[in-house]
């Protein structure tokens, strides 16, 4: 099997095409579950956040999974195929891993270091797993990715940084309107974007109020930063005692505008939801808007950094090793059919044995056999291994393809050791 990336992101459109992928967790679970119901996808992963949705699968044919993904997309965006082909980057098998890895570690991110994404990447392997549209290819690739991350998190200096998408935002207002502390801020929303802004804005020593259209969500985080919680339906009466909104819910119902808030003392708007919570025309009262299309536009990848440098090191070293492994372990199938014919042959050749010395004493025999096996697997042995070690080097030629063709191996054969006794990745 090989593993296809189907990747609409920041990277390659627009944050308002963006929002029409947007999609929740059970949305991403259904498009999972459509994906691995085509003729050429065997395991799906769709990981949909505020600047990405990617389509991951195990295919059997490149183009046939592709057009499989790419027609998904194109029907849940509105788009014809050919409008939706223009806005993807497509990853495949090498380029795939590399690319898995690199999303994981927040280094294709709009905030190059943030670490919300892994947390995303994990949730999204969770719920993918629980529609049953992971096996072995996808579970063994993100499981790994999420390794990495958390790695580049914990021993590069990108992690230390502490950067995030709200980091930004906030760093971003407050060139225009001033820190946060002393600020009376309502942050609105109560999922992990939420809760990393209250967290954030009452670190920096603003007053946080938390409104949520699950009140129990909202008191639950208010507590968590010495806050008060607000019914969304109270929301109005509470922008009339803010200086800073914040607003996360990525709810497609709710937009608040230049109406809602003229007459408040709002002065500063942050908005991280996907689709956008609220609307442009609040230019119009004076107010500033911080919002995903400003955050991508005056995104800064940072590439010559030293903490970006490492960190794409460490990515490149786990690729290569995982990809490594991943040679090793297709080339293992090879391996297991060379000593089963092996061990046919000796059988073959101690029945014929049998017929022509009739009179062979058993132990006699067991111990021509036991000499013959010997000697097979002696001279099986060293090549063998050295192919399972030299596989693991990317630019090493294709040393199982060597040893069918030498031994004339049938590639049915292969196949039902692969598919019965050895994971393709």
């Amino acid at each position: 099997m090989s593993i296809l990336v189907v990747s609409v992101s920041h990277r390659s459109t627009s944050v308002g095409m963006l929002s029409r992928l947007a999609m929740g967790a059970t949305a991403t679970a259904q498009l999972a579950e459509q994906l691995v119901a085509s003729d050429h996808v065997d395991e799906a992963v769709v990981l949909s956040t505020c600047n990405r949705t990617e389509l991951y699968a195990s295919v059997s044919r490149f183009h046939g999974g592709l057009d499989d993904a790419v027609a998904a997309l194109a029907a849940l965006a509105g788009l014809s195929v050919t409008e939706l082909r223009t806005l993807c980057a497509v990853f495949f098998d090498e380029g795939a891993v590399a690319h898995t890895f690199s999303v994981a570690a927040g280094l294709d991110s709009v905030v190059v270091g943030e670490s919300q994404i892994l947390g995303q990447v994990r949730t999204a392997l969770s719920v993918c797993q629980d529609a049953g549209t992971v096996g072995t290819v996808l579970n063994s690739l993100f499981q790994q990715a999420l390794r990495v991350g958390k790695r580049v998190q914990t021993e590069t200096g990108i992690g230390s940084a502490g950067r995030s998408l709200v980091t930004a935002a906030y760093d971003l207002l407050a060139t225009e309107r001033g820190s946060l502390e002393g600020r009376r801020v309502l942050v609105v929303g109560a999922g992990q974007m939420a809760g990393l802004a209250a967290r954030t804005a009452a670190a920096a020593g603003a007053q946080v109020s938390c409104a949520n259209r699950t009140l129990v969500k909202a008191e639950r985080l208010a507590e968590s930063v010495g806050g008060r919680a607000v019914p969304l339906d109270q929301l109005d009466a509470a922008l009339a005692d803010t200086d800073v909104l914040v607003t996360c819910t990525g709810a497609r119902s709710m937009t608040i505008g230049a109406g809602q808030l003229a007459g408040t003392p709002v002065t500063g708007v942050v908005d991280l939801a996907l689709p956008p919570d609220v609307s442009e025309d609040v230019h119009t009262l004076g107010i500033s808007l911080v919002n995903l299309d400003r955050l991508v536009a005056g995104r800064d990848d940072d590439t010559g950094s030293s903490e970006v440098a490492e960190a794409r090191a460490l990515v490149r070293a786990e690729v290569r090793d995982f990809l490594g492994l991943r040679r090793a372990a297709q080339v293992a199938p090879t391996v297991v059919a060379l000593r089963s014919m092996a061990s046919e042959v000796v059988a073959g050749e101690m029945s014929r044995l049998s017929s022509r010395l009739p009179t062979l004493g058993e132990r006699e025999r067991d111990e021509v056999q036991r000499t013959v096996r010997r000697v097979v697997d002696k001279l099986l042995h060293q090549p063998t291994v050295r192919v399972q070690e030299l596989s693991t080097d990317p630019d090493a030629v294709d040393y199982a393809a060597a040893l069918r063709e030498l031994f004339a191996l049938d590639p049915q054969s292969v196949a039902a050791v692969m598919s019965a006794e050895v994971p393709s990745a």
